[in-house]
């Protein structure tokens, strides 16, 4: 894939963070029992966070995440979009971004 089909692809899948964002409610969150993160619940709050639903400090007590987790969160899915959120590709992404 180019890299311009990279930045659209990316740009799409922010577009559908914000979407999901303007819409969420604490209702509609992953419930704070959640022990398995799928992409689309990683994703639902992050939206959460940055729509104002919850605060940093919230998410991360009500899920049980450090802050370093969380915002490891919001970097993978800026940096790589949605698939960065897949735990599977994590060390491919880390590599990445030390160069090696």
């Amino acid at each position: 894939m180019n890299s311009n089909a990279q930045q659209n692809l990316r740009a799409s899948e922010h577009d559908w963070l914000v979407e999901i964002g303007a819409g969420i409610t604490l209702d509609r969150l992953p419930p704070p029992e959640t022990k398995r993160w799928v992409i689309r619940r990683k994703a639902e709050v992050i939206a959460a966070v940055r729509a104002g639903v919850l605060t940093l400090e919230e998410a991360c007590q009500r899920y049980s995440l450090s802050i370093e987790e969380f915002l490891s969160w919001q970097r993978l899915v800026d940096s790589h979009g949605l698939p960065g959120l897949r735990v599977t590709r994590l060390q491919d992404y880390r590599n990445n971004e030390r160069g090696e």
